[in-house]
């Protein structure tokens, strides 16, 4: 597991859009923290700590720790909402979470046994179908990345999501099908002609007819 990311906050004692605009003046973006069966609570934050987190990629669809006068609270970043033209966060929305709420979120996967994969090692493509997986987990069980192993697939195969072996107390989230993670594909052989041997072929044709136009001209 990652370290988890803190990010800094104090209560707003205004709210509404007067309140957030006041935030945002002083260089601070306003959000909200709801659920786990408390009242929701209006903040501010560090505008330097959320583009740090948000270029880290850990602002959303992770793991965030909320500290406020040393009490910290464990939340998931339910909703940003960005500047349509700077394309800055402008508010942001935070789930509070224990170690036994039960969260479902996308993760990365992490392609392992590409080396030993003979459908790879006999020329075959990877075609990766799905580059993130929907799972349900405990919100302090977040996997970095669920691992795919591909060791054993020739060309032609394909894998599914029921056959990745989870981390413990993490299942996918979708159960109605079973979708293709990766797949190995023949690959495309091209015959290319260099330009220079095109048109070495086209004028020893243009040569023959010709000296053949000769000898029927000398008859």
């Amino acid at each position: 597991m990652s370290k988890t990311t803190v990010l800094e906050v104090e209560v707003r004692e205004r709210t509404g859009r007067g309140g957030a605009r006041a935030a945002r003046r002083e260089k601070l973006v306003p959000g909200v923290i709801y659920g786990g069966g408390e009242d929701a609570v209006a903040i501010s934050l560090r505008e330097n700590q959320v583009f740090s987190a948000l270029n880290k990629g850990n602002l959303i669809g992770s793991m965030l720790k909320i500290s406020h006068k040393g009490e910290e609270q464990r939340v998931i970043t339910k909703d940003v909402q960005f500047h349509p033209v700077k394309d800055m966060p402008m508010h942001i929305d935070f789930f509070r979470v224990t170690a036994k709420t039960i969260i479902e979120m996308e993760v990365s996967i992490n392609i392992v046994g590409d080396e030993e994969c003979p459908g790879l090692t006999k020329g075959g493509n990877l075609n990766v179908v799905r580059h993130t997986i929907e799972v349900k987990c405990p919100a302090d069980g977040i996997p970095d990345a669920i691992d795919v192993d591909i060791s054993a697939l020739e060309i032609g195969d394909s894998l599914h999501e029921s056959e990745i072996t989870f981390p413990k107390g993490v299942k996918p989230a979708i159960t109605d099908r079973d979708p293709t993670v990766v797949t190995i594909a023949m690959a495309r052989v091209e015959k290319v002609v260099e330009e220079d041997e095109v048109e070495g072929v086209e004028g020893e044709a243009v040569e023959g007819e010709a000296a053949e136009g000769e000898t029927e001209g000398e008859g």
